[in-house]
């Protein structure tokens, strides 16, 4: 299978995960700003959220565009990836209904750590797949950006159990280094 094929088949899932999120934002009842008040938490979730999926959907779309070959290995750790974002959404609404609570803060860290144990897996199985002088290969052998997000999504797991908050304010900081374009892909492939 071609990347493109998987890259193709990626970005119709993340865009309906996407589609979804957005659907579990309620809309106010009432007319003017105060109206938005109760629901700002879950609006700020859901921004955190499209934040996440955004990156790893540009991250995974770096990833395949400077591979040539994906074999079962790939497809399965991107099976398993977009399993794990797709509950993002599922998440989001557990938060809209019981609020920012220790359990739901823990299991959108859960998905967090899910999710990039997931690209953690397809990054792994892109380099096995392909050749030393494939654009990935070169592109992917240095970096730390992916073990630090791993460290900080364990550690701020047992952090919820003391404070929801803080481990939140985790989540926010992965996210701001992750915004910071990774040079390595860019301009690699196309």
């Amino acid at each position: 299978m071609k990347p493109e094929r998987v890259c193709a088949f990626t970005d119709g899932v993340i865009a309906i995960i996407i589609t979804i999120m957005v659907l579990e934002l309620p809309v106010p009842h009432e007319p003017g700003w105060a109206a938005l008040r109760p629901v700002l938490p879950l609006f700020a979730i859901y921004a955190l959220s499209f934040t996440k999926v955004g990156i790893y959907w540009v991250n995974h779309h770096h990833l395949l565009c400077a591979a040539r070959k994906v074999d079962g290995q790939v497809l399965l750790a991107n099976l398993f990836q977009l399993f794990w974002l797709s509950l993002v959404p599922w998440v989001m609404r557990w938060i809209g209904e019981a609020g920012l609570t220790r359990d739901t803060v823990l299991a959108f860290g859960v998905i967090m750590l899910m999710s990039a144990l997931g690209f953690a897996w397809i990054r792994s199985a892109l380099l096995n797949a392909n050749d030393d002088d494939a654009p990935i290969v070169k592109a992917a052998s240095h970096g730390r950006k992916g073990q630090i997000t791993l460290i900080a999504y364990v550690a701020a797991l047992p952090i919820t159990l003391v404070s929801p908050g803080t481990s939140i304010a985790i989540y926010v900081i992965v996210a701001l280094m992750w915004l910071i374009p990774d040079r390595r892909f860019e301009g690699l492939a196309e």
